[in-house]
């Protein structure tokens, strides 16, 4: 590299200190690699809706080394600013001015708007953009139809997307505008072999994709130590959940499960990742067999706490997910997980291919699953993945930066 300090700008609708989501927590552990690993300087830009702070005004912070331009977004906007928004493309602007990157690497751009990649070519910058989700095919992100079951297009064609959307030829609209935007990348990575294909099949990034998998942070030198500890305090089997009440995550799937269970002789865990604490109410996981209870989202450094408490991850998510960042978690360290055949989720070494549940069939599979574990508990003894790291894919996105001739 020529230029002896490189400067990566990381575009990402949320960003430290405001972290919310997986795909914020990919973005800011691969920056925060860059910075520590590879001595990168990094920068990030990002959103957050302030009524206390005027409409579009830039504030600036700092965490870990890594500068975030915060642009304040007024709470009420017409639904084509989610995707293409005049005044965040100007404030972009003026930041990259400003700060003069080498490579803007462009994350999740809803609220933000994928006319900042436009924005960026005009100012002669390189730009990678990481794909996280179905936003730029699909305009409920998710691909989840307006009924709350899973869209399962393949490929996806806007025209069968009426039953879900409000305005059709806005729809239309967007995805044209999207394909334009995109073709402003110079290369674009997925998390999933699966997710590559249903864009590249659906016609989106044709000949710029490469698979770039999401890291993890790996356990702590003395997290099997807590875990053996815990094990051996108290034998009883523990559940995890992490996904949330929804029902695309499966979340009354197992609450049917443990409602029909007779056997009690085990805890369970659920994890409230909701910014207020208010997923979980005691009526919730009224009537579910075992003893439940719920604790706060864990972070970076409360992760190992969390995993070292339970013996199996129940991820019975209805929608084909381009990643599944918990079940990586959860298998590098040692912990059993039960998970649905779903997209992205499956492609790692510890898929168990006789027990995946599958989407839509209910909870009489679970519900033999969770009781064959219970009667056999050693099966959820099993040894550690190895499993890719954040700085791993740090290095990786460093060669694809080196192979751009961006630096």
């Amino acid at each position: 590299m020529t230029n002896p300090t490189p400067h990566i700008l990381v575009v990402n609708v949320f960003f430290a200190p405001y972290t919310y989501g997986g795909a914020t927590h990919v973005a800011e552990q691969v920056a925060i690699n860059l910075v520590n690993r590879h001595r990168f300087r990094v920068s990030a830009f990002s959103a957050m809706s302030r009524p206390e702070f005027s409409p579009y005004s830039v504030l600036t912070t700092e965490k870990n080394g890594i500068v975030n331009h915060i642009v304040n977004l007024p709470a009420h906007r017409h639904s084509k600013e989610q995707f293409s928004n005049q005044n965040v493309r100007k404030a972009f602007s003026e930041v990259v001015r400003d700060i003069n990157p080498d490579v803007i690497h462009f994350h999740c751009v809803q609220d933000l708007g994928a006319d900042l990649l436009s924005a960026a070519r005009e100012l002669g910058k390189e730009i990678i953009l990481s794909i996280h989700d179905f936003w730029w095919l699909c305009e409920r992100q998710f691909m989840i139809k307006a009924d709350g079951t899973y869209c399962a297009q393949d490929p996806i064609r806007v025209e069968a997307c009426a039953g879900c959307v409000k305005d059709m030829r806005e729809t239309i609209g967007r995805l044209e505008f999207l394909k334009t935007q995109a073709t402003h990348a110079a290369i674009v990575t997925y998390p999933s072999h699966f997710s590559k294909s249903l864009y590249e099949r659906s016609g989106f990034f044709p000949r710029k994709g490469v698979v770039l998998r999401n890291g993890i942070i790996p356990p702590s030198s003395d997290f099997f130590t807590k875990q053996a500890r815990r094990r051996e305090l108290d034998p009883r089997l523990v559940f995890g959940y992490v996904g949330g009440p929804s029902p695309i995550k499966g979340w009354p799937i197992i609450q049917d499960t443990f409602r029909r269970l007779k056997r009690k002789n085990f805890k369970g865990i659920l994890v409230d990742a909701s910014l207020d604490q208010s997923w979980y109410s005691p009526n919730a996981y009224a009537g579910m067999s075992g003893e439940w209870s719920v604790r706060k989202r864990y972070d970076s450094i409360t992760i190992d706490d969390f995993y070292a408490e339970i013996d199996v991850l129940l991820f019975p998510s209805q929608w084909k997910e381009t990643f599944g960042l918990t079940i990586r978690e959860a298998l590098s360290r040692g912990v059993y997980v039960v998970q649905t055949d779903g997209g992205g989720t499956i492609e790692h070494e510890g898929t168990d291919r006789t027990s995946l549940l599958q989407i839509g069939e209910g909870s009489e599979k679970l519900e033999r699953i969770v009781l064959d574990l219970l009667e056999n508990p050693d099966t959820v003894r099993i040894e550690p993945l190895n499993v890719h790291s954040f700085a791993e894919q740090a290095d990786e996105l460093v060669d694809i930066i080196k192979h751009l001739g961006a630096l």
